[in-house]
């Protein structure tokens, strides 16, 4: 009898414990330290279908917050002076239909506004003045770009989505992004294989190199993000038949100096329906948040919550950390 996805998990688990492993460096929890940034999931709907998509996001998801739900974020910040960067990502963030009218509310209170962009969204009809609504908004770009060699991102991405990219970032250098101090421009690399990413000091300096020697593109700064065992990716894991073997990778990486600056004891994370998590990956999985909706959240709720674990911890706390804002330590 074939076992489903949730037993073979199951049983492939059981020789892993994040808790346990967290406990032998004298932490039997993880508690908030600050509450600098909000990030917000608009939805699950995008134009591509990723192979390494932990959201799960494609043309087929037709999950989008609502204009209530958005402003349930702006009466919470309103209340909670501590949120410094609102961070909005997806899906693709830019096809809710109500993303421009929050980045302005947003910026209206003074808040940084971070846009995670796949870039190629740029050229989806009725986004044509897209990049120059950001530009004139000061928004931060983090753009995902698998790698700076076509074969390896349109491998990860589909034909055709590496030559959309580089006309997009050739787009936002026109603009000024990666030049003007105002207009920052950050990549996102995602490893291809079952193994943590290289040093991002390094990969950076070969992204700069490769895409202004091929390209004529500068960006700021190069973020390496570990794959997370979750949803696409790990379906594509135990298809394989390699659960197991990327679960030793990041289990006997697991690194207790990346503790401190895990993104889960900095910030809270919103889904579309407005229910509170205490990281992306965690909302993927629907590990709710001790604070559950946006409407019932403050700054003293959330300090005081108790951040719910689970095996795929082990991702963030692997080699040199993983964060949305890339290498911990």
């Amino acid at each position: 009898m074939k076992l489903s996805l949730d037993e073979q998990l199951e049983r492939l688990s059981q020789n892993y414990s994040f808790s346990k492993d967290l406990e032998k460096t004298g932490l039997k929890k993880l508690t908030p330290l600050s509450l600098k940034t909000l990030q917000v999931n608009v939805g699950k709907y995008c134009n591509q279908a990723c192979r390494h998509c932990h959201v799960d996001a494609s043309p087929q998801r037709t999950e989008k917050m609502s204009l209530p739900i958005f402003e349930e974020l702006l009466a919470f910040l309103d209340r909670t002076p501590e949120i410094e960067i609102v961070d909005i990502t997806g899906g693709a963030p830019e096809l809710n239909p109500y993303f421009r009218y929050f980045v302005e509310e947003v910026k209206k209170r003074k808040r940084h506004v971070i846009d995670r962009c796949n870039l190629t969204v740029l050229f989806e009809e009725g986004q044509e003045d897209l990049p120059q609504f950001l530009a004139q908004h000061e928004v931060e770009i983090v753009a995902s770009l698998p790698h700076y060699a076509k074969e390896r991102t349109d491998s990860q991405r589909g034909k055709g989505v590496y030559e959309k990219s580089i006309r997009a970032l050739q787009l936002l250098n026109e603009l000024g992004y990666g030049k003007k101090a105002s207009l920052v421009l950050n990549l996102v690399y995602n490893p291809t294989g079952i193994f943590l990413s290289s040093s991002q000091k390094i990969l950076e300096r070969e992204f700069k190199e490769a895409l202004w020697r091929n390209h004529g593109i500068v960006f700021n700064n190069l973020y390496c993000i570990n794959n997370m065992p979750i949803n696409r990716f790990l379906e594509s894991l135990v298809r394989l038949g390699k659960y197991e073997t990327y679960m030793e990778v990041l289990v006997n990486s697991f690194n207790p100096a990346t503790l401190p600056g895990l993104m889960c004891r900095h910030q809270i994370s919103v889904g579309y329906d407005g229910r509170l998590y205490d990281c992306d990956f965690n909302q993927m999985l629907e590990l709710e948040a001790e604070v559950r909706h946006i409407r019932r959240a403050n700054f003293q709720n959330l300090m005081a919550r108790e951040i719910k674990l689970a095996n795929h911890c082990y991702g963030c706390t692997a080699g040199s950390g993983s964060s949305c804002g890339g290498e911990l330590v």
